[in-house]
Order: C-alpha cells, then structure tokens, then sequence
C-alpha cells in the first residue's frame, strides 16, 4: 500500500500533454447541537419559513451574540479527532459582506486565530492507495439564512431558520490530486464526523457541504490559480465537479488563455461549471475582531477531558477489528465506515467465527439493505437473529444455501431463526445413509456422466448439484463430495 503526505500525482491527458489536478476542500459541517451558535433559537432543520429565528439571528438593534458552549464542546472533540492542535485561545472575528439573508451585515466567524489549528486525515482511496490530507484548519462560524427566488415573479423571500446556525469549517490543505482522492477524503471526514457526533453528515439537508477549490499545473511546476466551486451538497457531484473544472481550465490554458481567480457554481443537469463572481481575498471582507464578544478562553484540563469521552475512532476500530477478529483490511474497513455497521457485526460476532459473521453481515445484510434503500438502523434482522444463523451454519445444523432461506424468512417474516429451522424442517442431513442412497441413485441413472466425470474430475460439480436438488437442499456438501470422489474413484 502506498502512503503519502501529497497524494501521488494522477495526470490526465490534455491536447498538448499532461496536467496534474490540485484540490483543496472547505468542508462546512453544522454543529449538532439544539441550539444555534450565538443565541438560544432552535438549530433544527426544517419548520416553517422564519419559525426558528429570535431577535439576535434577526439582527434586531441592541440585541448581543452570547457563545453556545456546546458548539465549543463539539468543535475541540472534532479536532482531536482530527489529530489536530487545539488552540486554548481563539478569536471570533467579523467578516463584513453584503447579501439580503445575511441580516447583520456581516458573518461572525474566526480567521487569524482559530480554535482548531493543524490536523491530518488518514484516507483509503482505494485498497492499494492509501494518502494522508493535511487539515490546515478548523473554524466555527455563523451560517447564513436562505433566499428563495421561486416562490414569486417580482419578489425574492428569506428564510432566517438557518441563520446564526453553528458551522464547522474544515479547511484542507490542497493535497488531493484527483476527483477520487477528494471524494474518498470527504466520505472519511463525514465518517469520523459521525462517530464523534458532532455533525450528522446529512448531505440532504445541507449539513455538510463543500466548497472546492481546484486548479491545474503541468507536472512539477508551481501551482495554477485556483477557482472555488461554491456549496457542493453530494460526494457524487463533488466528483463530477472538480472533473469538469479541471477540463475547462485545461482547455483554457492549452488555447492560450489565463485562469482567473474566481467562485463559480457546479451545475450537475449540464455536467459545467459557471461563474459567480470574481474570488474575494481576505482584505475584501475587512475582518476585525467582534467587539461584542471576548476571546474564547479554555484550559488543557478541559480538553483533556472531552478527549477522554471520545469513542473509538474509525482507524483505531479499523485497526481492532483486523487485529482481534483476523478480519481483512478491506473488509474491515467496509464494516467500520458507519459507526452503526460496527456495532452491529460486532454483536453478531461475539463469541463465534468472526470471519464468517462479517461476510453475511458485508454479503448478505449491506446487500439486502442496499437493495431496498434501508439503513443498518431499520434492519428487520437484528444482530442477535443474524448471530443465531451464523451459529447454525457454524454447528452445521444448516448448509449455506439454506441459510439464505433462512435470512430470507426472518427478513420477511421475522422469529427466531433455530425455531424457524426445527418447525419448518430445514436441518441439513448429515445421515451418511441417506445422503449414500441419493448418491448411488444419481450415479445408477446417469452412467454416461460418470464415465464423462472419470475423464474430467471438474464433472463432479454436476454430481454434487444433483444430490443436493433431491436431498432439496439439505445434504452437508462436505459429505455429498466424498462420497461422490469415493463412488466416483476420483
């Protein structure tokens, strides 16, 4: 497996040669939390328009920003999952723009002196390719309300309920080299969200999106400008997104253009990028200090202790699960992506063949739930029933073809899977007379077979299936196969 801090190159081919792809993600992630950042209104989403709004969101003169220190809590356990430095001094300062759901005139946020500093991420891309993606920075900041264009010809409305809602930024540095690394990193990051707790990962509702900044250079030279795409809300189009970016820079450049600093939008029906408008700097938005609020202040005492209530992370389960269960680093991985999924196999492999339980809970569990759109919460098989089959096919009281019978009844109907198999008669016979007598029948009705399977020993396959059809099912296959190599004299 290959490791590195900067992503080995990907280059992709242009008309006049190779390009490598830079890429850069500002991850904004909403705090869970029931309160916003700065007042006591409700952060829940939905409700209706302006319902979850008090007079501190609404800007109302006089009225002054007091910290959730929940959201603090939140931020300084995402960094230490993140391996980063927590700063015990942070400020929050004003960044100063206009826009009609923005009702203060500006967005209280952090810049100099953020509370989370430096940090890295450890991404699989692939089973062979593993990078690590600097963090350069966390910040907690206000969000923004929400302008609403199609609701009339001649007015546009605001919606104030997500306004002053707490916002993680997560600031990479620019270490991705391709469409791939960017969206593996972005699913590890909304991973380890997940099992801190401290966002929900719901890109859906708007709780984690990205803003993506990609340029191009030729191999080994410096780096190209870059331009942001703003608010991508699915890992799929973030993808699809620096692609094309990367594509229409190219073509830019290779024509004898310049690429100009700027935030654009990603329109997934057209499969482009457009402009927006030219990319702010820093000292466009006048960033100061907010007067109304002093520096945040904490101790190492205090982040000791949110450290010690951290759960196991996803590469130290990783880690567990390949060490105490002899599971592959592949699958491993597969099981610890949602905290849930971890959960669940390791109930159903407690105390048995830990191996076998991860392949039906990868094989036959992810598969069923994929198939109709269910998560691992919502599964009509719980851990304890799936355990239970496993037991079953481990004592060889059922084959494995019968335990996918069997999983398909409890699936559909529910109860418990060994009184399910002793009311409904599906143990595998393991009686050598009975299976004897199958196997001679099947061999005295097909002597053209048999004299076909001494020539060619893959024959036996044939054999085997049909013993199994008339014993329906229930024959060990252990036994039906040597018998029939010792019929067979194979």
């Amino acid at each position: 497996m290959t490791m590195t801090q900067a992503a080995s190159p990907k280059l992709i081919k242009g008309a006049t040669g190779d390009w490598e792809i830079i890429v850069g993600l500002e991850i904004h992630a909403q705090v869970t939390t029931r309160a916003k950042l700065f007042s006591g209104a409700s952060a829940e989403y939905g409700g209706e328009p302006n319902d979850h709004v008090s007079l501190v969101d609404a800007a109302m003169p006089g009225m002054l920003p007091v910290i959730n220190e929940e959201c603090v809590r939140q931020a300084i356990r995402t960094g230490l999952g993140l391996e980063a430095k927590i700063n015990l001094r942070s400020v929050f300062d004003r960044k100063n723009y206009f826009y009609p759901d923005l009702p203060q005139g500006y967005q209280i946020s952090q810049y100099k002196n953020p509370i989370v500093g430096e940090g890295e991420v450890i991404v699989d891309v692939t089973p062979a390719e593993r990078i690590v993606v600097g963090v350069e920075r966390l910040h907690l900041e206000q969000d923004a309300g929400k302008s609403l264009h199609d609701l009339s010809d001649a007015e546009s409305h605001v919606d104030l309920n997500r306004s002053g809602v707490a916002l993680m930024e997560i600031v990479s540095k620019p270490d991705m080299r391709s469409a791939d690394q960017a969206r593996a990193y972005v699913s590890k990051l909304r991973t380890i969200l997940r099992y801190i707790g401290s966002c929900d990962g719901n890109m859906e509702e708007g709780s984690l999106r990205a803003d993506v900044n990609v340029s191009v250079r030729r191999p080994g030279e410096p780096l190209g400008t870059r331009c942001e795409i703003k608010n991508v809300n699915s890992i799929r189009f973030i993808g699809q997104a620096i692609e094309a970016e990367a594509r229409r820079q190219i073509g830019v450049l290779e024509d004898g253009g310049v690429i100009h600093q700027q935030t654009r939008l990603f329109d997934p029906g057209k499969g482009e990028t457009r402009s927006m408008r030219s990319k702010e700097e820093a000292h466009d938005y006048r960033y100061f200090p907010d007067p109304d609020l002093l520096p945040l202040e904490f101790d190492q005492a205090y982040v000791d202790a949110l450290k010690a209530g951290l759960p196991e992370l996803p590469d130290a389960k990783r880690q567990r699960f390949i060490k105490d269960y002899g599971l592959s680093p592949y699958d491993a991985g597969v099981l610890v992506a949602e905290r849930a999924s971890a959960d669940y196999f390791e109930a159903t492999a407690k105390g048995r063949d830990a191996k076998l339980a991860a392949n039906w809970v990868i094989n036959e569990l992810f598969g069923r739930l994929n198939k109709e759109g269910r998560d691992i919460q919502r599964s009509p098989v719980s851990a304890q029933a799936l355990g239970v089959i496993v037991d079953l096919i481990a004592q060889c009281v059922i084959s494995g073809k019968i335990a996918k019978d069997l999983f398909e009844i409890v699936w559909t109907e529910g109860g418990d899977p060994r009184a399910i198999v002793e009311e409904r008669g599906m143990k595998q016979v393991t009686d050598t007379g009975a299976i004897e007598a199958a196997v001679d029948a099947i061999i005295e009705a097909n002597p053209d077979k048999v004299a076909q399977a001494k020539a060619k020993p893959s024959m036996l396959g044939w054999f085997v299936g049909q013993v199994m059809k008339a014993t329906g099912g229930k024959a060990n296959p252990q036994a039906v196969n040597q018998l029939l190599k010792s019929r067979l004299d194979i």
